[in-house]
Order: C-alpha cells, then structure tokens, then sequence
C-alpha cells in the first residue's frame, strides 16, 4: 500500500489522437460492421483529451514523441473494442488478449481452438493458439486465492493469470513455497508457472508532511476518484487508508467527510462521503482534462498513474486478476503495472487515456530505480458501493432526447464483458467492462456493446 499525501484532487484521464489501427475497429463476429457515421472507439472513449501532465510522462517513460503518444492511446481504444467483438466471437475458446509494439500497433487474441485464428487474423489481429483457456485459468487462481487463506503466502507474495505466457504465474522468494501453495490449492502444474523472485510488495505507510486528506488527524491518504451516491458526494479510494468511520480532513485541514465503508485485506476499497463544502469534479490532480469513464484497459496498454509524492508517472498493464500478499494479508483482484510509485502516492488515481481504472494499492521498487505497483480496479469499488463515477458525458448520445426507449440497460451499472441487455427493443452483448452513463447508450457504443 502506497499510503502518505496526495492532493484532494481526483481522477481525469487522457489520451490523445484518432489514428486508428489498420483492421482493429471491425467487429469479430458475423454481424455486419458499424456504419461509417458510427463513433470509433478512440471517440467514445476521447483519446483527444489528455492531460499536459499524463502525456508528457508518457512520452518519458515510454520514449515516445508527443504524436506516437497520441496514437498509442488511440490505438489502445480500437484494440480494447477489438478484443471485446472477438472474446464474444470465440466463446468459451477464448485465452486472453494484449497489445505490443511501441505504438500499441499489434493486438494479439488467444484462443484454445485453431479453427478460430482465420477470425482473428480477419480482424487484423494476430492469432496465438494455447493449451489453456482464460476461464481454466481464472479457475485455477481461485482455488489458490482460497488456499491462502489458510496457507502461508509470505514466500510466494504474488500471483497472477498471464496471459501472455497462458499460465498461473506465482511469484516466489523460495520455488519451494509456491509448489506447496498450488499442492494445497490443488492446481495441476500444466497450469502454472513458478517465477523465483526477491520481489517483497510491502505496504509504505508514511505520516510525513504533504497535502493530501488526513485520516482522523493522523495519517494521510490520497484521494481516487469523486463519486455520488443520489445526491451525495464523496470519492473512492484505498481500502487499507481508513477504516468505517474514521474522519478526513482535507489538504488545507478543514472538515471534509467520514468513510462510509472500507475493506482491507481480501479487497482494497474504500469510499468517503464529504459534507457540503466539497464537490465531486470529473477532474485528474494537476490537470484540467476530465474523467470519460471506466472502461477497462487491456493486458500491455499504457497506464498512468497521478500521485502527490511523485506526481505523473506511466508504465503498461502486465496482469489482471493478480493477487499480492501484504504484511496485513492478501489482496486479490488488483492489476499488476510498471508504474513506479512511493509513499504518499496511495489511494491516487490510475488511469489509461480518459478512462479511470483504479486506485493505488501497494507494490516495490521507487520512482529512481523503477518497480511494480498495483492498483485495485475501479468498477468493483463502483458496483460494491453501489457509486457513480464523476465523469464528463462523454458519448456520442442525448441522454436529453425525447421518449424511452425500454430495456434494462441502465445508466450508473457496471457491466462486464459478455453481459447482456435489451434497448430499444433489441438485444446487445457488452464488450468491455465499464461503468454505464448518459450518452454509452448501446446503439451508440459500438466499442463497448455489440447487438447480438
């Protein structure tokens, strides 16, 4: 846990650029692609909004020019809507998906049946066949999540479902421990991999001076992302910064709000209710971009990461679904990262382009020598609290225009990907997991919702 100050400021995000990857906006399924009019998922997800602070560190720690930065966020946009039509068109085949290359040119989808890669390769993807797929694998961390609850994890800190490699990667001080840990888990080694490493995540607690929000006059945390709940305010942030109840004070030491909930280990959420001098803005820290959304990143899409000790810094996502022992206990669902992060960046906001994604949990290494952080996904803080995130509408819709349409499609639910709602009298398949607003109706969405 990266826990000190940072600035009651809170999540925008951004990205830059319309170029499109060649062959990654089609759809992977037989229904006939978006008519040209249709927004691109670069425009649903307003890749041309970054920050001056996001891009600038992206093009640092990527070695990137201010153009390929643009067109890498963009990229990622068409890749994630890419990813989502062919998870759908490949079923229960499916084994994961992620983007390479400098400019995030190349997305790669994996399935476990050959007869799927002509499909993807007709998408302009390339096309990887595999022994394992992604529901096998996210089975098999399970079991191991419920092992370490009554199995000592200390030597086997990390573990996670890579992609890229098909395997349950467990991260080990000793190689000895995670043989144990998947023995009690019972998970086959045909679907492990043990990785020996020195990596030690730890939580950074630091009662130092900085500006961010107190937490009963004592410790201070940063602030994620604002939300509501009806008519109240609040943001979202770490789960281990404060427990129910505990108060906050803002960074210029006035009242601010008290914690409504928070879980920590197991999960790493919590969210604050502020009292009527503080409002809830669509707004990044440092910058006057504002937050579109949530829809979540793919595996090797850059991410950045807004913190009060070390300000902008970005890296990629290498895992989702990762689990990580803390001195406290373990943490599963978090997304790995190559962010580098210190104390006082905790609870801050990570984003990918203008889509929020989460807030700051814990990992190793600093921002001089470089190391992993974690972050603990946005949408299930959202859907567990029952929130909406603070996001300019960004959708190509008019959520002011006349009639009902009928349906269950809802604004303010979080969906994830293979989920089904009716509109309008049709029915659509969800691609991306996100959180639904005004103007992400499903006609007008085709990177996020493919009519079935």
């Amino acid at each position: 846990m990266l826990h000190r100050n940072l600035r009651a400021a809170c999540a925008a995000v951004a990205a830059a650029g319309a170029l499109l990857v060649t062959g990654l906006s089609g759809s992977a399924s037989a229904q006939p692609s978006p008519p040209s009019a249709s927004p691109t998922a670069a425009d649903s997800l307003r890749t041309a909004a970054a920050p001056p602070g996001l891009l600038t560190a992206l093009q640092r720690d990527l070695g990137l020019n201010r153009q390929q930065a643009d067109r890498r966020l963009a990229n990622e946009a068409e890749a994630g809507a890419t990813a989502g039509r062919l998870r759908a068109a490949v079923g229960a085949h499916f084994a994961g998906a992620w983007v390479s290359g400098t400019l995030s040119d190349t997305l790669t989808v994996a399935t476990t049946d050959p007869a799927d890669a002509r499909a993807i390769r007709a998408r302009g993807a390339d096309a990887v066949v595999v022994h394992h797929s992604l529901a096998a694998l996210d089975a098999a961390k399970a079991r191991v999540d419920r092992a370490a609850a009554h199995h000592g994890t200390t030597d086997t800190p990390v573990w996670y479902v890579d992609v890229r490699t098909n395997a349950l990667v467990v991260q080990a001080i000793r190689p000895s421990a995670a043989h144990s840990l998947l023995a009690a888990a019972g998970v086959d080694s045909s679907l492990a991999r043990i990785v020996k490493s020195a990596e030690r995540p730890r939580p950074l607690a630091d009662l130092r001076g900085g500006d961010a929000y107190y937490i009963d006059n004592s410790a201070r945390c940063s602030i994620g992302f604002p939300v509501t709940r009806g008519t109240q305010q609040g943001f979202a942030t770490a789960g281990h910064c404060g427990h129910a109840g505990s108060t906050t004070t803002g960074f210029d030491q006035t009242a601010q709000g008290t914690f409504q909930a928070s879980i920590f280990p197991g999960n790493d959420m919590a969210w604050v209710a502020t009292n009527a001098n503080w409002t809830a803005t669509p707004y990044v820290n440092g910058s006057s971009a504002q937050v579109a959304g949530s829809v979540q990143a793919t595996v090797g899409s850059s991410v950045c990461r807004s913190g009060s000790t070390t300000g902008w810094h970005c890296g990629t996502v290498q895992q989702l679904n990762t689990s990580v022992t803390y001195q406290e206990g373990t943490v599963s669902g978090v997304t790995r990262t190559s962010v580098c992060a210190e104390p006082g960046d905790s609870g801050g906001s990570f984003i990918s382009g203008s889509q929020a994604q989460g807030v700051t949990s814990g990992g190793s290494g600093d921002c001089t020598s470089g190391g992993t952080t974690f972050f603990y996904p946005i949408n299930p803080i959202l859907q567990n609290y029952g929130l909406t995130l603070t996001a300019v509408a960004s959708g190509p819709g008019d959520p002011g225009g006349p009639g009902d349409p009928g349906g269950t499609w809802s604004a303010g639910t979080v969906y994830q990907a293979g989920d089904s709602v009716t509109y309008g009298g049709a029915t659509y398949r969800c691609l991306q997991a996100h959180q639904a607003q005004p103007g992400w109706e499903p006609p007008n969405t085709p990177a996020l919702w493919q009519r079935v």
